[in-house]
């Protein structure tokens, strides 16, 4: 990467932790792009060169976390280990809720965002980089999966719904109190699925 390209990329990094700050602290709808451009130190012209607007920058931004959160997953789950697609799945999905868990902040920003929507869009878009570490989550495939979609959708949307709560407030008990409970969940919509 020459020394224009990693400026830029410098810039737009800037800018994405700058908003992510701001959008945690005062939130979306309290920043302004001037805001933003000030505290990262850029001028406003800048800022328009990566985003079309603060809602362009918050979207790319939960994007841009969620990939860390998989990257992440895929990077230090131990999953490759496993034999069954399952088993990985559940070892991928362990790993991103206990990165939540160590990262409260980022969970509220994310604020039940990780979802089918989320996932859905990422792949139409093609989103450079993101899209690649879906299609190479070792679930997919399985042979004789019918299906896939609505599996996938089905356990996206259920681990985003029960887990907000149960890593914020413990409610209705911990994390590690309620993962063999998931687990069963996520086991018993995969085998529906075999049927």
């Amino acid at each position: 990467m020459s020394r224009v390209e990693e400026n830029k990329q410098q810039k737009k990094n800037s800018l994405m932790e700058t908003a992510f700050q701001l959008f945690t602290s005062k939130g979306i709808a309290n920043t302004t792009i001037s805001d933003i451009v000030e505290m990262a130190g850029v001028a406003k012209g800048t800022f328009y060169l990566y985003f079309k607007d603060k809602y362009d920058l918050n979207e790319k931004l939960i994007i841009h976390r969620s990939e860390q959160l998989m990257r992440h997953a895929l990077e230090h789950s131990g999953y490759e280990k496993l034999e069954t697609n399952t088993d990985k799945l559940l070892v991928i999905m362990d790993d991103i809720l206990f990165q939540l868990k160590e990262n409260p902040l980022l969970l509220r920003f994310l604020n039940k965002r990780i979802s089918w929507e989320l996932f859905y869009k990422v792949m139409e878009k093609n989103e450079e980089g993101y899209a690649a570490v879906f299609k190479n989550i070792p679930w997919q495939d399985d042979a004789g999966r019918k299906n896939l979609e609505i599996e996938l959708f089905t356990i996206i949307e259920m681990v985003s719904a029960v887990s907000y709560s149960v890593i914020l407030t413990s409610d209705p008990v911990s994390l590690e109190e309620f993962l063999p409970y998931l687990h069963r969940s996520i086991r018993a919509i995969v085998a529906s699925f075999h049927k």
